[in-house]
């Protein structure tokens, strides 16, 4: 062992690298005086170079300069010498500050001596000349010892920093300089002109030592007893420099800075935000990301929030009942194995892109996870006997071995098959085990939580003759946030819950979501012998947030303009750090107050945490809490409630404050945790009864939909509340719906009812829309809306309501028309509602005739009648809702067809989960290449050039055909926005005429 430098082995006085200079004491090794040793020229300890046993220091005197407005040193020079020379050691924190200003004499101007941006600079200013100045260094405010010094001789100036030499610019070098009476260090006194002592920036704020004017060392205890010079708010002998980055209080990898006074926090590319890089900028789950009316996408989640965890991508996909969070890996494609053997095993991992601590914090969050794996197999075995070694396993969590595949348990070697018993061997207990020479296979889902993920999968039976295996592992995909709705109801005032003590000597996050209808109570509080931290509702518009870590308590209240005991839910958030304490209620102002700097820092508490209340049991909470968090720590207040008398685990009312979020008539439906939209009611359909229903309608297509029975159209929901009866005589029409086209005329809607009265929507030639009434045989009403063309190929809104006596038409979100029928009417046995082309023989009226001529060819969204939803009906429930589709109905989106040709739609289906599940009958022939997919790939193609032959001769034949008939026809004439697929078709009408116009908008 070695102490100073490392030697050379053989080279004695030679070093590895440069050896130590200055001096050591108390040097021990296991209690042994090393130096002691030495000294007494002991056999083991072996000296090279020059050591001696003694070490002076000279005397060093620091001084800091306290203030950034009234702190400065004045020492007195040796004026009118020609030339000058001062140096001096600093540090700081702060970039800005003057280090050095004197007057110089015989009119030589003033020398300044700055740090400005971390940058030194020099500036010798003339009244009558151009400044001299020099730039060096950067970065000088990094809290170390700088030296500094400068010199000004025979014309030339000289600025040396850290004995690296700076000059000004050639042409400011001839310079003459004559040394001042004064110099000023650090800043100025307020008594003194600017021609004495100038500051153009604020005042240094750091420590100064080894101060030499004119060659000689300045005596700073001189300074301290008055007997040399002059200073103000100075700390003599003592460099009292904080270093406030350490420890680093910025969080998450937060950089930090500083200043003389404080501390900053760097938080950018870290996912975090905040004084100290406390707060995540994502949300915990995929379930608050449907909470603020988000739907599919990717999403960065952060499942501990502001804990030590770091932020993970992935894809949320928000059903109407389930909020899926599925994690991607990197196989998750058909991938084919041969050659492996039990001494020669095939083995992949699997990596998700994120720590497995982030992955195991994803699933212990949900109420469900799953992952699908697929085994598909040729004389290839997966997991033999249930008693013998497994062929194939996977690896879990905890790097153990799972020998149970898909659908099955975990202890359960079997596979789903082998549980249901309709393996295709029933000896064995997976289809693979049965060995077969032809491809089969088995899949399913795991869903153990404390196995998953699937972190690597191992294959050992495919080196025999034909044996091939091919396996497919999906992505981890989970449900259910367990915490967001993890809530307790507090029925008495002396009730609370108790959890262990808050530990948050620096920085301490709390927030949670609370309902009450009580004037004040206290939502948490911790005790310490001194400290302590508490949470109210203090008033029933006030909330207060006090803490108290020894310098006496801080209270902030957030004073809310609406009362917060109104039973609907309300967000608090609480935060104490070493720079901020703050409370927010709901979007309310943030409350802040800045952390002190003097005094104690550290909250310590050593009391149990309660919960709605307090330890004295008296002012407790009356109301509801929910998805509690500390520190990004989530505590389970359903739990401790389950053994707590007078908590009860949940609370109802969720709709009560969140059943805005259902949009278009969609009903908030109450669930254990949390809600739901019901969106049985609603032409529209979606998490949050948005997203259109719409589909195109081509030449002839046509729904109907029958006023007969009633129908369910989603289980658990009442047959009354999806159906219409046909003895019913609605006294009223509620039609909405959108619509694109481009062609004239069309027929978009159509009623009937039993006792020949109709109401029919259409657009006339013009573009004009119509709306039809005939009451009565003897009455018909005809409404005219002709502000433009309508068949423009955009989306319209059509709204038409009837109430009693009272008709408004609403087109395009503005009101059209409003009318008085004289008497009261109403519509008796409504028959039936057809969409497009009424193809039934209902003796149609001449004018709704010819607009029947093709239907309507275009795009129709959201079609609602009363509370009948026929588009709706007939895309998602034609099995079991009365109404018949005629034609070609294909569902799209009508916005994403307006700047297309509509009467030429090709449909694009995607998938809405891009690791969503696959069909298990994936075919092989892909990623696994065998005899028998040879053979039909042989097959295949011979019948299609067969069918391609046959195809052509017919094409060839059609246009031949079609040549004829354009001749015939080519003189006639077509409106442009009139697609020429449906010409012929128009041309066979010789009827057509204007609609006519009865009332007109």
């Amino acid at each position: 062992m070695s102490f100073g430098g490392i030697p050379v082995p053989g080279k004695p006085g030679t070093f590895l690298k440069k050896n130590f200079h200055g001096c050591m004491e108390n040097l021990y090794y296991n209690g042994i005086n090393i130096i002691d040793l030495a000294k007494r020229r002991k056999h083991q300890i072996y000296t090279v170079g020059n050591v001696t046993f003694s070490c002076s220091e000279p005397q060093i005197v620091p001084i800091t300069f306290i203030n950034s407005s009234s702190s400065y040193l004045l020492l007195p020079g040796t004026p009118q010498i020609d030339g000058l020379s001062v140096g001096f050691q600093f540090r700081t924190w702060n970039k800005d500050g003057l280090l050095l200003s004197t007057e110089l004499s015989e009119g030589s101007g003033t020398l300044l001596l700055s740090l400005e941006g971390g940058t030194l600079r020099l500036l010798i200013q003339k009244t009558t000349e151009r400044a001299a100045e020099i730039l060096t260094g950067n970065g000088l405010n990094d809290g170390l010892w700088h030296s500094v010094s400068v010199n000004a001789r025979r014309n030339r100036i000289t600025l040396t920093l850290d004995n690296d030499a700076a000059s000004p610019a050639q042409d400011a070098t001839r310079i003459q300089i004559y040394s001042g009476s004064s110099y000023y260090f650090g800043g100025c006194p307020d008594n003194l002109t600017a021609s004495q002592c100038l500051n153009p920036i604020k005042a240094f704020q750091g420590c100064m030592r080894l101060i030499f004017i004119d060659n000689q060392p300045k005596d700073l205890i001189s300074v301290q007893q008055g007997s040399l010079g002059n200073f103000s708010d100075l700390h003599i002998d003592l460099c009292s420099i904080k270093d406030r980055c350490l420890p680093n209080y910025c969080e998450h990898g937060g950089s930090c800075s500083q200043s003389w006074t404080t501390f900053y926090c760097n938080c950018s590319d870290t996912g975090y935000t905040g004084t100290t890089c406390h707060h995540s900028l994502y949300e915990p789950s995929c379930e608050v990301y449907r909470h603020q009316g988000n739907t599919a996408g990717f999403f960065f989640i952060d499942p501990d929030g502001s804990g030590p965890l770091g932020p993970l991508q992935v894809y949320c996909n928000v059903t109407e009942d389930k909020i899926w969070t599925s994690m991607q890996h990197n196989n998750t494609e058909l991938t084919h194995v041969r050659g492996a053997s039990p001494e020669k095993p095939y083995s992949m991992a699997l990596d998700y892109g994120g720590s497995m601590e982030q992955l195991e914090a994803v699933i212990d969050n949900s109420e469900h996870c799953e992952q699908e794996v697929a085994y598909h197999c040729r004389r290839s075995r997966l997991l033999n006997t249930p008693d013998g070694v497994p062929f194939t396993w996977w690896i879990g969590r905890s790097k153990e071995r799972h020998p149970y595949w898909g659908g099955a348990p975990p202890g359960v070697q079997q596979c789903e098959c082998g549980l249901d018993e309709i393996c295709l061997d029933i000896r064995h207990f997976c289809n693979c085990d049965a060995d077969k020479d032809e491809w089969t296979n088995d899949s399913g889902f795991l869903s153990f939580k404390d196995h998953l993920p699937v972190t690597q999968i191992v294959i050992t039976d495919t080196n025999r003759s034909n044996s091939e295996a091919a396996w497919r592992i999906g992505p981890l995909r989970c449900y259910g946030d367990r915490h967001l709705w993890n809530a307790v109801s507090f029925y008495t005032e002396a009730s609370y819950l108790h959890f262990p003590t808050f530990h948050a000597e620096f920085s301490a996050d709390i927030s949670f979501f609370f309902k009450t209808m009580a004037l004040s109570g206290v939502f948490l509080e911790n005790l310490g012998i001194t400290d302590f931290i508490r949470l109210e509702i203090s008033s029933p518009s006030k909330v207060t947030f006090a803490i108290d870590v020894g310098n006496g308590p801080v209270e902030l209240v957030v004073q809310s303009p609406s009362l917060l005991n109104d039973n609907q839910w309300h967000y608090v958030h609480a935060e104490r750090n070493l720079q901020v304490t703050s409370l927010q209620v709901d979007s309310l102002p943030r409350m802040t107050r800045e952390t002190s700097e003097d005094g104690h820092f550290r909250l310590q508490l050593n009391s149990p945490l309660f919960v709605g209340g307090t330890s004295s049991k008296q002012k407790g909470f009356l109301g509801c809490m929910r998805s509690l968090h500390l520190n990004g720590q989530k505590l389970d207040l359903e739990e401790r409630a389950k053994v707590t008398s007078g908590v009860r685990p949940g609370c109802p009312g969720h709709c009560s404050s969140y059943g805005s979020i259902c949009h278009n008539g969609g009903k908030c439906v109450e669930k254990r945790s949390g809600y739901l939209c019901d969106c049985t009611s609603s032409p529209y359909e979606g998490p949050f009864c948005k997203k259109e229903v719409s589909a195109v309608f081509e030449v002839g297509t046509s729904v109907t939909y029958m006023f007969q029975e009633p129908y369910p159209v989603t289980k658990n929901i009442s047959l009354s509340s999806s159906a219409i009866y046909s003895e019913l005589a609605p006294s009223k029409e509620n039609i909405a719906f959108s619509f694109v086209t481009s062609q004239t005329p069309s027929l978009l809607l159509y009623i009937n009812s039993s006792s020949q009265d109709f109401l029919a929507i259409l657009l006339c030639k013009n573009g004009s829309l119509q709306v039809h009434y005939q009451l009565s045989k003897e009455e018909t009403h005809v409404f005219t809306i002709e502000v433009e063309n309508f068949a423009n190929r955009k989306m319209h809104h059509l709204k038409i309501n009837r109430e009693g006596r009272e008709l408004t038409i609403q087109m395009d979100q503005q009101l059209r028309l409003s009318y008085n029928f004289s008497p009261e009417v109403e519509f008796r046995a409504v028959r039936s509602l057809t969409l497009g082309k009424v193809t039934e023989n209902l003796g149609l009226d001449s004018e709704v005739a010819k607009a029947n001529t093709l239907g309507f060819v275009g795009c129709l969204s959201s079609v609602q009648y009363n509370h009948i939803t026929p588009l709706k009906a007939a895309l998602r429930h034609v099995t079991i809702a009365p109404v018949t589709v005629h034609g070609t109905l294909t569902e799209s989106s009508c916005g994403s067809l307006m700047d297309l040709d509509v009467n030429a739609v090709t449909t694009v289906h995607s998938s809405s989960d891009p690791f969503g599940k696959r069909d298990e009958r994936e075919p092989l022939t892909n990623a696994v290449r065998s005899d028998s997919a040879v053979i039909g790939g042989v097959i295949a193609v011979v019948i299609f050039i067969i069918f391609s032959i046959i195809g052509i001769m017919t094409r060839f034949l059609y246009q031949h055909k079609q040549s004829h008939h354009t001749n015939q026809i080519k003189e006639k004439e077509y409106p442009e926005n009139l697609d020429s697929s449906f010409r012929n078709d128009i041309d066979l009408q010789n009827t057509v005429s204007e609609c006519k116009r009865e009332y007109f908008i």
